[in-house]
């Protein structure tokens, strides 16, 4: 299963687009992201999306393929063009990264207690 994944859609003259990225997360504690783009093609994305985290990309990349195997049956088809929302997906990533950095740390020692 590749780590990148585009399908588009047909529907009433527009083309539906939904662009799917599994990345490492930031910490090198072996835990991946699932992100996801949605929207018009040609446009901005109206939705992001990110699942996880994973241990391993192994597990995202299946999780990637469930989700490219329902869509399917709603009529998605790979798109074999380039990805073109790919830094709104990064957005996302150093948005994720930045909150699981935030959380690390976010604890009371109190050895008075």
């Amino acid at each position: 299963m590749p780590r990148c994944l585009c399908l588009t859609r047909q529907c009433l003259g527009l083309v539906t687009r939904i662009e799917c990225v599994v990345l490492p997360l930031a910490g090198e504690n072996g835990l991946w992201t699932l992100i996801c783009a949605a929207g018009i093609s040609g446009e901005q994305p109206s939705a992001i999306k990110a699942q996880g985290p994973f241990y391993g990309p192994v597990v995202a990349e299946g999780v990637l393929a469930g989700i490219a195997e329902s869509l399917a049956t709603q009529g998605y088809d790979e798109c074999r063009e380039l990805p073109i929302w790919r830094l709104h997906v990064q957005a996302e990533l150093r948005r994720l990264n930045g909150e699981r950095c935030h959380h690390i740390g976010n604890y009371q020692f109190n050895p008075e207690t």
